[in-house]
């Protein structure tokens, strides 16, 4: 794999995900809020975390030289969650997208993750327009969106599902 860059903010570093953060998205994937706003992943093992980072992630880092980035705390080096950037099939453009472990949530990590990763998408690989879909139940994300200049679109619905999301959008006024 190709040495991909990794990214600060004042309380975190978002480092491109690797197997080697397999433990941590078996614990995310698993969480409450990702099953109920996100949806059943079916990764229980290091093995199929493995397999899904190698299958999902990493292909798209390759191809564009951004996807998820794992949020580690600088203080302490505990990984935290995620948040990156994604060419989702079914979702014209590129989607933000961020998660916390639920002992991480309601610290202000997610606004700076996202806010981080928001700037890079229009000033490091010139995007300039970023989507977010988020579940109707989920209003702490869109509370989250909203407070990063997210316009509430519409609603749209992925392939292979039927559930009914929110589309947020953010056109920057001047793309590099």
């Amino acid at each position: 794999m190709t040495n991909y860059k990794s990214y600060e903010t004042e309380r975190l570093t978002l480092r491109p995900t690797s197997t080697d953060d397999a433990q941590m998205l078996i614990d995310l994937f698993n969480a409450p809020k990702w099953i109920q706003f996100i949806g059943e992943r079916n990764v229980k093992t290091i093995a199929e975390a493995k397999a899904y980072i190698e299958a999902k992630m990493l292909p798209q880092l390759e191809r564009l030289g951004y996807a998820n980035y794992t949020l580690i705390r600088k203080s302490d080096h505990t990984k935290l969650g995620s948040c990156g950037l994604y060419d989702r099939e079914g979702l014209e453009g590129i989607d933000i997208g961020y998660a916390l472990l639920p002992e991480f949530e309601k610290q202000g990590y997610a606004f700076e993750a996202a806010s981080k990763m928001k700037d890079l998408a229009i000033n490091e690989f010139g995007i300039a327009e970023i989507n977010a879909i988020t579940s109707k139940q989920n209003f702490a994300s869109q509370k989250l969106l909203e407070k990063l200049d997210f316009k509430l679109m519409g609603t749209t619905i992925l392939p292979n599902d039927t559930e009914e999301l929110l589309l947020f959008s953010f056109r920057t006024l001047a793309p590099k």
